[in-house]
């Protein structure tokens, strides 16, 4: 309301009110620049709906801030366009060439959640009414959360938007509605379908012939299921002990059948198998499972450990619980949302159980790795269908023992064979098609992936890829475009190649693979997937390694052994790893203890020289297993460190590597040899280390304000600021700032 003066000194009563609120004269400015911008679509990717005039809040308190757009829900996404340009400065790093900053997979899409009247409620695909929110809070799976604003949209622009986001995210659909199908259909062959040549993709007797030359085992690869004769869930190919016959695979549909996954330079292997089909006559099961045995142990001359994991992992609807209470320690909607939870971050990380079940993990993965290197005995990993735990602890397993699998050709190459190959139900378990009736989903490949950036972040000169590759490959699961991650099974995915094109003249569909990284990054996003700390061969020179080898890195710290407990417990310490130490020591008493024949694992490993090309181990204790800080804090803003974190480490390395490269770059231009034959690969150092964010590179440089005292609203209810020493959380067991 605007009031006009009458002109004398006396006031008059406001004489003129505006009917236009701010908000709508910026949608005006703006409207014509709105209309001059088109989303970028994908080959096949059509729109579906669309609302100008969205406003997109940012995560602040009570600010109301943001900006507007238009607000579209596509076949492949849901995308934000705002009618500002994003400058140098707020503009990601690097980014990805299929999806934009404000872009969202509807495979990607976790929850969604409507604000009427101040009132946050759930929302549930397929019980939308007519009317719609004037707030959408949408949670994604790689723990973004997009807040936008219906209310200055048009009526049927807003509830059009509103019902197409919830009808095509969040409600069951068959696979032919997922994108890949249309993007496969429209794209070219040579964008559908190029494949890493590094990468053995085990779909020809060939691979796995490779494979099993590389390793020396001895065993057979078999054809028998050639044309998925015999069982839709096995791949076409794959390698048993010589014993066993095309019969044997045949009785039971695979199932009882040790497929060979590794083996070891001692000449014992790794083996893995699905549970037989409940059998009335229990004489025949135990007799066939005797006569798969003796064909392990013939082969491989070594006794076999078998190893149930039923009875020692928790079961896959554990995990999913699990992870849905973990991963509400990252999705923050506001600052002051932020600081309640971190008052009580340790007592609700532990309550999730996430990083028990990670530990639990590795620690049956050592266990496995004992019987292999120490006791040169055979294992056989069992589980009821062996294409989930299974995968977990047989790819675990590899890490740790083969420096190939370490490197990023290898590491694809195993995921290839364990994962794709190996029939892990990636579409049940991601849930990509909301379908109720289908087995419970689970994160159980980003638990994998969880387990192996622990071992990346303990040893990080003995992995070629580094954390950024992780955190990419974990966000590309829930891109709906990958066959890598898109189907059940090998046979799964040549039914639906097929069956697009019933006409004999037409070629099947071509699927790209997630290991075509030129899809999603240019070279020099790509860059960034190389670990600079990587060590690629030993050091010969033994006084060179022991200098090297600093004590407290290859320490044994064991489950049972507990930090010598604070005089003083508190908010805020000097010390943080030491609070750390303490609150998890005292829940140490929970935790499985290892066994003695991996404590003298542990003590032999510890005595050699240090060796990132040879076994690899990982440290259980408490403060060893932490949270992945990359993935899980990189959109939460007031967790940010300006040029610092982890991070900071490695990218000194590659500025160091960038200004190596340009020194050996004038070398050779001075020497008059530059029609050498060296070809330098682009290193990329990105910007400044004091202009990072900790999470790079996935966030700009200075895209937020950070508000580094804490409200005031929570400081009112804790008290002076001196007093916060002496609280501690419901537990009073402490807690700290991340």
């Amino acid at each position: 309301m605007l009031s006009l003066g009458s002109g004398g000194g006396k006031s008059t009563k406001p004489s003129f009110v505006s009917y236009v609120t701010p908000e709508d004269m910026k949608i005006k400015e703006k409207e014509e620049g709105l209309r001059s911008k088109h989303p970028y679509l994908l080959p096949g990717e059509v729109v579906f709906c669309s609302a100008n005039h969205v406003l997109k809040y940012t995560q602040e308190d009570a600010s109301q801030r943001g900006v507007y757009g238009t607000l579209l829900c596509t076949n492949f996404k849901i995308a934000f366009i705002s009618g500002e340009s994003a400058s140098q400065e707020t503009a990601p790093p690097f980014r990805n060439k299929l999806l934009s900053e404000n872009d969202i997979p509807l495979t990607c899409v976790d929850h969604i959640y409507g604000v009427s009247d101040e009132k946050k409620k759930l929302i549930i695909g397929g019980q939308v009414k007519s009317k719609y929110p004037s707030k959408l809070i949408i949670q994604c799976k790689d723990l973004r959360v997009f807040h936008f604003s219906l209310t200055y949209a048009k009526e049927e622009e807003a509830k059009k938007i509103f019902q197409g986001i919830v009808h095509h995210s969040l409600e069951p659909k068959s696979l032919k509605c997922v994108f890949a199908f249309s993007y496969c259909e429209t794209a070219s062959t040579s964008q559908a379908s190029r494949k890493s040549s590094l990468t053995l993709m085990f779909e020809t007797k060939e691979d796995w012939s490779m494979e099993l030359g590389r390793t020396k085992g001895n065993c057979k690869v078999s054809s028998a299921n050639e044309d998925y004769a015999i069982s839709e869930k096995l791949p076409q190919f794959f390698v048993v002990p010589f014993a066993v016959s095309d019969d044997d695979i045949l009785r039971f549909l695979g199932k009882g059948i040790p497929f060979w996954c590794w083996s070891h330079h001692s000449g014992c292997a790794l083996f893995k198998m699905a549970c037989l089909p409940t059998i009335q006559e229990d004489g025949i099961s135990q007799k066939y499972m005797h006569r798969m045995l003796d064909a392990v142990t013939q082969d491989q001359l070594c006794p076999v450990k078998i190893e149930d994991l039923s009875s020692c992992l928790p079961a896959l609807q554990d995990l999913q619980l699990s992870y849905n209470k973990f991963k509400q320690l990252f999705l923050i909607d506001s600052t002051t949302e932020f600081w309640v939870s971190d008052m009580k971050w340790f007592s609700s990380l532990e309550n999730s159980g996430w990083l028990e079940i990670i530990r639990q993990c590795l620690m049956k993965a050592v266990e496995i790795v004992d019987y292999l290197e120490s006791a040169h005995t055979s294992v056989l990993i069992v589980e009821e269908h062996c294409s989930d735990l299974c995968c977990v602890l047989s790819s675990l397993v590899q890490i740790m023992l083969d420096p190939y699998y370490r490197t990023r050709s290898g590491f694809q190459s195993l995921i290839q064979k364990e994962w794709v190959a190996g029939g892990h139900s990636f579409l049940d378990r991601c849930n990509h098609l909301y379908q109720k009736e289908k087995e419970a989903p689970a994160p159980v490949f980003l638990l994998f992936l969880e387990c192996v950036w622990q071992l990346l972040q303990q040893h990080a000169p003995a992995f070629q890829f580094s954390e950024t590759y992780l955190t990419v490959l974990s966000d590309s699961i829930n891109i709906p475009l990958f066959s890598t991650f898109l189907f059940n099974s090998q046979h799964h995915r040549d039914t639906a190649m097929k069956s697009g094109h019933p006409e004999a003249q037409r070629s099947p569909l071509n699927f790209p693979s997630v290991w075509d990284w030129s899809l999603q990054f240019d070279c020099k996003a790509q860059s960034l997937f190389t670990n600079p700390l990587y060590v690629e061969k030993p050091i010969q020179d033994k006084a060179l390694r022991k200098t090297s080898h600093q004590k407290h890195q290859r320490q044994l710290s064991l489950p049972n052994t507990l930090s010598k407990p604070s005089p003083r417990k508190g908010f805020f310490k000097e010390e943080t790893d030491n609070l750390k130490k303490i609150f998890l020591g005292k829940r140490i008493s929970k935790w499985l203890n290892p066994t003695e024949s991996s404590k003298e694992l542990y003590e032999s490993w510890q005595r050699k020289p240090l060796d990132y090309q040879g076994l690899l181990l990982p440290y259980l204790d408490g403060p060893a297993v932490q949270v992945w800080m990359q993935r899980y804090l990189r959109w939460v803003p007031e967790a940010q460190i300006f040029g610092g974190g982890s991070i900071t480490t490695v990218n000194r390395v590659l500025e160091l590597a960038s200004e190596i490269q340009d020194l050996q770059k004038e070398v050779e231009r001075r020497s008059c040899r530059m029609n050498s034959s060296i070809a330098w690969k682009q290193v990329y150092s990105g910007p400044p280390l004091s202009a990072r964010l900790s999470s790079f590179p996935f966030t700009a440089t200075h895209a937020w304000s950070f508000k580094p005292a804490i409200p005031s609203s929570i400081r009112q209810g804790l008290g002076s600021v001196s007093s916060l020493a002496d609280k501690e959380d419901d537990d009073s067991q402490g807690s700290g700032v991340l």
